[in-house]
């Protein structure tokens, strides 16, 4: 590979790792969690969790989507064009999945800290987002592999 498509590489894998680590974490601890918690505490605590992610997270996740597409636009090996080639996808529609069903969920539970209320579906929301968190995590499983196997064969 060539210096440009060995940094959007690292890049990618750096930011994508952020957004990995915080899915499994979410899917193995958090979802659990809120399951067995009061719709108060849900609804408060998740609420401001999401307000710090919202604001925090789509820095790495953007730079994880661009940096893959600048590895496959500029890669010279097969391998790592390929890795790339497999996580870009996976990275958009975990994109089209966190906008489409997390980020409308996450704006209710923040408005609902903001305001000190409890939302009457409170339980019904984090079921929905809990019911994409494994496949969120397992794109972001796909997306790492892909870019780790980009940077290995460089």
């Amino acid at each position: 590979m060539n210096t440009l498509a060995d940094t959007a590489a690292v890049v990618a894998v750096l930011s994508a790792a952020i957004i990995y680590g915080t899915d499994v974490f979410c899917a193995l601890v958090l979802r659990p969690a809120a399951a067995g918690a009061a719709d108060a505490s849900v609804a408060d605590l998740l609420g401001r969790v999401h307000e710090y992610g919202d604001r925090r997270l789509p820095v790495p996740g953007v730079l994880s989507i661009v940096a893959t597409a600048l590895l496959v636009a500029t890669a010279d090996g097969t391998a790592a064009r390929t890795g790339g080639a497999v996580a870009l996808p996976a990275l958009l529609l975990w994109l089209a999945i966190y906008l489409r069903i997390s980020a409308p969920i996450n704006k209710r539970l923040r408005a609902a800290a903001a305001d000190h209320t409890v939302p009457p579906d409170t339980r019904q929301l984090q079921q929905r987002w809990d019911s994409v968190i494994w496949t969120r995590a397992l794109l972001q499983t796909i997306a790492l592999a892909g870019l780790v196997t980009a940077v290995l064969t460089a």
